[in-house]
């Protein structure tokens, strides 16, 4: 497989340049690409034989996953922290979630390529998070579909994402990274045709976030739950607790074959997959209950609320405490 590259450069002076994908200029063959290519040229673009394509299970027939590492995002792991998916229909191919960065988006793209020459039609967005949406735009002749609040949410804090993330990455891999253009909100419920193939989207009430979008594929049951769901992975509450709890008692519900979380798994048994998160937030809520009725100051119920969940989770120092100021905030006005 050959495909065509543009070489990007870090302004940081004596950091690598980085090579990005230009989609649609892949090929077999060196001269095919170079023939695609002069018929449509891009500045700066040349042909070179495809990089390494991101490792993907296929977890139910035509529907593939990657697994994110649990940690975060660095240099080293260059924003790899999060499970990313396709689902392959008759005529065309959604992506689920696109990766901290642009390289994750090419990465996926020739993991798609690996499998299929369908079009990527849609890139569908589980919710707000850098290391879910910042390479969506890897894949321009996709729509981007999310919550309905989605758009809004990445404006709000675009600078701020794509700071932080250049920061933790490093300009080198982060090089040619954009915050996406959600062209389909989705405001309770909405299908997908991908040929033979339907997604069932839901947007749900404020949860783990307020943009939190689940992916149903009828065909194998299978469920792309997002950030709905975590596995060993400590849960990061940007939401509503309450309102995280309520949605996971609506989703216990749903039948579903294969759910596959937004960190973990990468796939779980459903609904039991979801008893160490729902023990967690139970524990939560109930820690910072005793510490409103306690009288308790929210500096000191921070260092308290949630610590016997510690030895349950990976990364427990740099989120729960984000969690429990969430919690307090919300429930001290109950």
């Amino acid at each position: 497989m050959f495909e065509a590259v543009v070489t990007l450069c870090a302004a940081l002076a004596g950091a690598p340049c980085r090579e990005a994908l230009v989609p649609g200029y892949e090929a077999d063959t060196h001269a095919v690409c170079l023939a695609a290519l002069a018929e449509r040229p891009v500045p700066g673009a040349v042909c070179q034989s495809a990089g390494d394509p991101l490792p993907v299970e296929e977890i139910a027939p035509g529907v593939f996953v990657h697994l994110g590492a649990i940690a975060e995002p660095d240099a080293e792991n260059g924003g790899d922290v999060s499970n990313l998916g396709f689902v392959i229909g008759r005529d065309s191919i959604a992506v689920i979630d696109s990766g901290g960065a642009a390289w994750m988006g090419e990465a996926l793209w020739r993991a798609i390529r690996a499998r299929s020459e369908l079009p990527v039609s849609y890139v569908i967005l589980t919710h707000m998070h850098p290391d879910h949406v910042l390479g969506a735009s890897v894949f321009p002749d996709a729509q981007v579909v999310g919550h309905a609040q989605l758009a809004r949410a990445l404006a709000e804090r675009r600078d701020s994402y794509l700071e932080s993330f250049a920061r933790l990455i490093g300009a080198p891999r982060f090089l040619g990274t954009e915050s996406p253009e959600v062209t389909t909100g989705i405001d309770g419920a909405a299908s997908l045709d991908l040929g033979g193939r339907m997604l069932e989207l839901r947007a749900w009430p404020t949860a783990h976030t307020s943009t939190d979008l689940t992916v149903f594929d009828r065909t194998t049951g299978t469920l792309f739950a997002g950030d709905l769901v975590f596995d060993h992975h400590t849960p990061a509450l940007d939401g509503s607790l309450r309102g995280w709890q309520a949605v996971l008692a609506e989703m216990r519900e749903m039948e579903v074959a294969h759910l596959v979380p937004g960190h973990g798994g990468p796939v779980l048994d459903w609904p039991e997959g979801a008893e160490p998160l729902e023990r967690y937030l139970e524990v939560l809520a109930r820690d910072t209950r005793a510490a409103l009725d306690a009288g308790a100051r929210l500096g000191e119920a921070v260092t308290r609320i949630g610590e016997s969940e510690a030895a349950h989770w990976q990364l427990f120092e740099a989120y729960n405490a984000r969690n429990a100021t969430v919690a307090f905030t919300e429930l001290e006005w109950e």
